[in-house]
């Protein structure tokens, strides 16, 4: 697998893995730090591989895995009034903030529980991780995307 790795954070009571299953592709939008925004625009490209992981749920965890399929593009949920994430300094002419498309690949047999990655020695690097770490779209390496690829199939 080439290109580069991430990880999504997504509450499931938002938007969970099965609702991606179920969509077949769907836009990663509502992004609102600059940090992640900055990803989404330059540096997450089409082939990209994405670990799905469900926060603020119990467990939090990985559930699965993702194919980027569209490179970042204006996140057009910033222009309108009445979605979830509206923010008027957005525009058509002047976006602020960007999404990508992400089609699901694999629903893991075994979900990857935020403790079992930090139990994971070998996962010690994490940014997931990091003390403050809080970012919903950031970046893995390929030891770390399959390591846990192989932690959920086991």
């Amino acid at each position: 697998m080439e290109g580069n790795y991430w990880l999504f954070k997504s509450e499931p009571g938002s938007y969970s893995y099965d609702d991606l299953v179920k969509d077949e592709v769907a836009e990663w939008d509502g992004v609102r730090n600059f940090q992640a925004r900055n990803f989404l625009r330059d540096s997450i490209k089409h082939g990209d591989h994405v670990l799905f992981y469900h926060s603020n749920a119990k467990p939090t965890a990985v559930i699965g895995t993702a194919l980027v399929v569209r490179e970042g593009y204006p996140d057009y949920t910033a222009w309108q009034e009445h979605s979830d994430h509206p923010d008027p300094k957005s525009t058509a002419d002047n976006p602020i903030w960007y999404m990508v498309d992400i089609k699901p690949l694999e629903k893991f047999s075994n979900h990857v529980s935020l403790q079992e990655i930090r139990n994971n020695p070998l996962l010690e690097g994490m940014l997931l991780l990091k003390r403050g770490m809080r970012l919903s779209v950031q970046p893995v390496t390929k030891e770390e995307f399959n390591i846990i690829c192989g932690m959920g199939r086991s």
